[in-house]
C-alpha cells in the first residue's frame, strides 16, 4: 500500500483527527441529507450553507470559534426562513431567495472586515473552504457531541418527518404537525451544515449534505439500505479525500498539496457520475433482458 499512503500518514495526529471529524461529520449529512432531497430543499441547504458563511466570518471578526459561528448563523438562517413563512413550497423558496440574499451581503461585509484587521488572507480561506487538517481535538469532541445529539434527534422525529416528506396532505390529514417537524427539521439541517462547514468549508458545505444522499437514492434500495449506503459514501469520500490530500504533498517539487475540501467535493461528484452510470447499465440490460 504504500504505493497509494505516503509514510507517516496514519501516524499524523493531525490526519487522524481530521478523519475522524469528518467520518463524523459525513454520517450526520448523509442522514439529515436523505431527508433534505426527498424533501426538495436543495436550495434551503444552500441558503443555510451562505448563512453559515455569514456566520464564520462574523465569529473571526470577534475572535470566537468558526464551528461556533458556522453552527450559529445556519440557526439564525432557519430562524428566518420560519419567520417569513415556509408552509407552503412558493412561500419556501421566497423565503430562502430571501435569506440567501442578506447572508451573501453580511458575509461580503464581514470579510471585508476581516481583510482590513490582518494582512493574511489564511482566515478568510479556512471560513470559505475548511481544513481538516488545522481542526483541534477540542473542536472534534464538540462536532462528536453536536453530531450525536442531530442524529438522536433525527431518531425521534424520524418517522412523522418521513411521512411528512412522501406526503405532507396525507400526513396533515392524519393528525401530523407537519409544520412543526418542518420547523424542527430545518433546525437539525441548519446544524449539519454548521458542522460540514468544518469538514469542506462553509461555500461548500452542502456536497455533503446534498451529493452521498442523492448517490444512494438512485440505486433503488430500501430505506436503510438507502441510510447505510449513504453513510459509506459520505465517509469515504472525506476519508479518500483526505488520503489524496496528503500524498499531493509529495507530488510536486513545490511541495504544495491540494486542498481537502477540493479533493472531497471532487469525489462526491465522482460517486454520483459512477452510480448514474451503474444505474444507466443496470437498466439498460433489465431492458434488453425482457426484450
Amino acid at each position: 500500500m504504500h504505493w497509494f499512503l505516503e509514510p507517516g500518514l496514519w501516524s499524523n495526529d493531525a490526519v487522524r483527527t481530521g478523519v475522524g471529524v469528518g467520518g463524523v461529520v459525513a454520517i450526520v449529512s448523509a442522514l439529515v441529507g436523505l431527508f433534505t432531497v426527498m424533501r426538495g430543499q436543495s436550495f434551503a441547504g444552500h441558503a443555510l450553507a451562505d448563512v453559515a458563511t455569514a456566520g464564520g466570518a462574523g465569529s473571526g471578526v470577534l475572535g470566537f470559534s468558526p464551528l461556533a459561528g458556522f453552527v450559529v448563523g445556519a440557526l439564525v438562517g432557519a430562524g428566518a426562513m420560519e419567520a417569513i413563512g415556509v408552509e407552503r413550497v412558493r412561500q419556501r423558496d421566497v423565503a430562502t431567495g430571501v435569506v440567501l440574499g442578506g447572508a451573501t451581503g453580511l458575509s461580503a461585509l464581514f470579510l471585508y472586515l476581516i481583510t482590513l484587521n490582518s494582512s493574511s488572507t489564511g482566515s478568510t480561506q479556512l471560513i470559505l473552504f475548511g481544513s481538516l487538517f488545522i481542526v483541534s481535538k477540542a473542536t472534534f469532541f464538540v462536532a462528536a457531541v453536536l453530531s450525536a445529539v442531530v442524529c438522536l434527534a433525527l431518531a425521534w422525529l424520524g418517522r412523522p418527518l418521513l411521512f411528512a416528506s412522501l406526503s405532507p396532505d396525507a400526513a396533515n390529514a392524519r393528525g401530523v404537525a407537519v409544520t412543526r417537524v418542518a420547523l424542527l427539521y430545518t433546525v437539525l439541517m441548519a446544524v449539519t451544515v454548521g458542522l460540514s462547514a468544518i469538514v469542506i468549508g462553509s461555500v461548500l458545505s452542502t456536497a455533503l449534505l446534498i451529493g452521498p444522499p442523492a448517490a444512494a437514492l438512485r440505486l433503488g434500495r430500501s430505506l436503510s439500505a438507502t441510510f447505510t449506503t449513504a453513510a459509506a459514501f459520505g465517509v469515504a469520500a472525506v476519508a479518500l479525500g483526505v488520503v489524496v490530500s496528503y500524498d499531493s504533498y509529495y507530488w510536486w517539487p513545490s511541495h504544495r498539496a491540494l486542498p481537502v475540501s477540493f479533493c472531497v467535493v471532487t469525489l462526491v461528484v465522482v460517486e454520483l457520475i459512477a452510480v448514474n452510470v451503474v444505474r444507466r447499465v443496470t437498466t439498460r440490460r433489465i431492458v434488453e433482458t425482457r426484450e
